[in-house]
């Protein structure tokens, strides 16, 4: 089964507990359930599978579980069977189960005419104090003019966060200052060894876990209960809703005051993840399914899923706005994750914050890097004097072993994919009491994911000229020496940002090419949250999908009528591409580029912008069972009629994409005002490269009466190629207002064509 992991390139520190099982029935039912998977009977060894069976079709959730069982006693051939088969029941927003068969049970369970689909269920691992003030949501404007007149900070809206538990004691989750739960909620607080009942607050107003399904060895580095021994879901919390922090830091670093971006927002804690970050298809299902029935408005969910995720599409359907993380698989095209069209993809990005890292060289020669370098108690460079520098032939691991580092500084020179060699030299430093490490590569943020591994020692990145002047410094030195000291903080207009983070994924998505994905950008590297009773500095796409969660949580509290079509249109269109001099958002990479629609989506989030966007593309989610419900159905002898499916770029995003285009293709899109009544929006066309673009109308008039127009895209190729994708733009403006759409297209002659020169 594949794995779902923290959504987050770094290493991942877990703190270990003690595991506990309350209760001799919940032992006797974990060993039934893993004789049953380890042992081959009735065809072959057991293993997880989820049975879905679409909409729910009973009144009460009991009498969907009776049918889940009815329809497995039948398989199975006993009631006992069933029970001991069956790991979890989805019955609130949707209808299915997760239950232990045989390859030859599941295969049979599939035939069952009340079947949608099964399969395997999936291995899964989950993937500030500047981040907000950045995206222009500043701190002091959190009570009154946030989002153009709202003062709310999202105010009882409910972000539900699927992921390692949560650690209540932070103070990014004080409920001072907060009125009751609001009277909707219907979730629970579920209780384990180290969590009761008071954990649960006014800002934490729900907690569960699920732990069927998850093999021992993750258990027993954890606890059972909604803690988070990981981290990841904590930072993910605090960074989509935390309360406000005076004066939060790490280690003296990024010091500020630390809040989320819907501070004001109630969290809703779902543990799907377990130990270093276990996670499967089933204890997800089971966390949205109880989280359609809890009540909660927003999911932020940091991981990578099943493409086709029907829970996520019946979670939208029931008005919950989905955020997803985009994976940390960049800069390698085709790479982005959760490309689903119903939910928010997010990409990560940089913010306009730096450590610079003071290196002074034995010739009295100062040179400046980065690091997250704090001088500790224990750290084996707290004394502040010079060290000697060894540089060996390679810091690959065959040729460092047995290179002495004690009290000294490693120098290395290395590939930006070299990152296995980072870690190991590091540890290597680490383990021979050395001083610290000085890396030396093509400039790029790669690295920088990975430097919360260098516990104690210095770990410092520069580029190659000053790597440069630091081999030239060592061929010259008979004793070559160094100093390193601790990091700084400095944020500064002057630098360029925001930027494209390297290691986030990017487009075309793999399963929905003719759907843009990302569809936004958010703040990912070198985020400062909580993490236990502290605070953490960490990177990923991970970090960036809780930034987007927050910014929805706003919108949500100031447009409670909009749906999430419209949230996630407002989001898309007022994006910037553009940072605050004017110069286009670069996207980190080998080399360096300007950003397109595959690193970003629509662009960088403008949350202010987002609140007042002037128009929408709307769409019914029920419309998306239009699209793709062929792409669910996955029973070998089902036949699914695609006849009359449109392709997916028909549908009424707010984007454009063509994979294939070889003949003039026109859609048809649909805007909403929701800006001032009487508006004039003229088109501005940036057509891609090689394709020829028209709209028609050109000009769209809105009234009282006329709140909704429709206009006509059409693409035509220029030429008969077969090209790769080119990128362009659709604009709707006016004085006041600017609504734009990316568009991506690409010409082919020819189906299956692998342009592999």
């Amino acid at each position: 089964m594949k794995r779902l992991l923290p959504l987050r390139p770094s290493a991942m520190v877990l703190h270990h507990s003690s595991s506990s099982r309350s209760g001799v029935a919940w032992v006797l039912q974990l060993l039934c359930l893993w004789t049953l998977s380890f042992r081959a009977h009735g065809g072959g060894p057991r293993k997880l599978y989820i049975a879905y069976l679409g909409h729910v079709k009973h009144g009460h959730p009991d009498d969907v579980v009776a049918s889940h069982h009815d329809l497995l006693t039948t398989l199975l051939g006993s009631k006992e069977g069933s029970s001991a088969s069956m790991v979890y029941n989805y019955k609130h927003g949707f209808s299915g189960f997760a239950a232990m068969l045989t390859a030859d049970q599941a295969k049979q369970l599939a035939e069952f005419p009340e079947v949608i689909s099964v399969q395997p269920s999936k291995r899964h691992t989950p993937t500030t104090t500047r981040s907000w003030d950045f995206l222009g949501l500043n701190h002091q404007m959190m009570g009154s003019d946030m989002l153009h007149g709202s003062n709310s900070g999202g105010e009882d809206v409910i972000i539900g966060v699927i992921d390692t538990g949560i650690w209540p004691e932070s103070r990014s989750f004080s409920d001072s200052g907060y009125g009751p739960v609001p009277s909707r909620w219907k979730g629970k607080c579920q209780v384990g060894h180290d969590w009761g009942s008071k954990n649960c607050s006014r800002k934490i107003v729900g907690a569960r876990f699920y732990s069927a399904g998850v093999p021992d060895q993750f258990l027993e580095t954890d606890s059972l209960s909604p803690r988070d021994h990981n981290g990841h879901g904590t930072h993910c919390a605090s960074t989509a809703a935390g309360s406000a922090v005076e004066a939060a830091s790490f280690h003296g670093l990024a010091k500020g005051v630390a809040r989320g971006g819907a501070p004001r927002a109630r969290i809703a804690v779902y543990k799907s993840f377990w130990g270093l970050g276990f996670g499967n298809t089933a204890t997800v299902l089971a966390a949205i399914d109880d989280a359609i029935h809890d009540g909660v408005d927003v999911l932020s969910m940091s991981f990578g899923v099943d493409e086709n995720s029907f829970g996520v599409l019946h979670a939208v359907q029931k008005g919950i706005t989905v955020v997803y993380a985009g994976g940390n698989e960049g800069p390698r095209p085709q790479t982005v994750r959760n490309g689903a069209p119903w939910a928010i993809t997010v990409a990560a990005s940089k913010i306009d914050r730096s450590f610079p890292t003071m290196i002074m060289l034995g010739n009295k020669q100062e040179i400046v890097g980065q690091s997250l370098y704090y001088r500790g108690k224990n750290s084996s460079m707290s004394s502040s004097g010079f060290k000697g520098l060894v540089v060996p032939v390679s810091c690959d691991m065959d040729i460092l072993n047995g290179t002495d580092v004690k009290g000294k500084i490693l120098f290395c020179t290395m590939q930006p994919s070299d990152q296995d060699v980072f870690q190991q030299a590091a540890q290597y430093v680490q383990d021979g009491r050395g001083s610290g490490v000085i890396f030396a590569q093509y400039t790029t943020d790669l690295s920088f994911t990975a430097l919360d591994v260098c516990q104690g020692i210095a770990c410092v990145l520069v580029d190659l000229d000053i790597g440069k002047k630091i081999a030239s410094y060592m061929d010259d030195a008979s004793s070559p020496m160094a100093k390193i000291e601790p990091a700084r903080t400095v944020t500064a207009k002057e630098m360029l940002a925001p930027k494209v983070a390297m290691f986030s994924s990017r487009g075309p998505s793999p399963d929905y090419p003719a759907i843009i994905k990302p569809d936004i950008a958010a703040p990912g590297v070198n985020i400062l949250a909580a993490k236990e009773n502290s605070y953490a500095i960490l990177s990923g796409t991970s970090m960036a999908a809780p930034h987007v969660a927050g910014v929805v949580a706003l919108l949500k509290a100031l447009h409670p009528n909009w749906s999430s079509a419209a949230i996630k249109s407002a989001i898309i269109t007022t994006a910037h591409i553009t940072d605050e001099h004017g110069m286009p958002i670069l996207a980190e990479g080998l080399p360096r580029k300007i950003a397109d629609p595959f690193d970003y989506g629509g662009g960088n989030i403008n949350p202010r912008g987002a609140a007042d966007p002037g128009l929408v593309y709307d769409i019914d989610p029920q419309d998306y069972d239009k699209y793709f419900r062929c792409t669910i159905v996955k029973r070998a002898s089902v036949h699914c009629n695609t006849t009359g499916m449109l392709p997916a770029y028909h549908l009424n995003l707010p984007s454009i994409s063509v994979p294939n285009l070889r003949s003039p293709v026109t859609m048809s899109r649909t805007v909403t005002n929701v800006g001032d009544v009487d508006s004039v929006y003229h088109v501005e066309i940036q057509s891609p490269v090689g394709v020829r673009m028209e709209v028609d109308p050109p000009v769209l008039v809105f009234d009282a009466k006329n709140k909704v127009r429709t206009f006509q895209v059409k693409l035509s190729p220029v030429w008969k190629l077969q090209g790769d994708y080119t990128f362009g733009s659709l604009t709707w403006g006016n004085d006041q207002k600017v609504v734009r759409v990316p568009v991506v297209a690409r010409i082919t002659i020819q189906d299956f064509y692998a342009d592999v020169a």
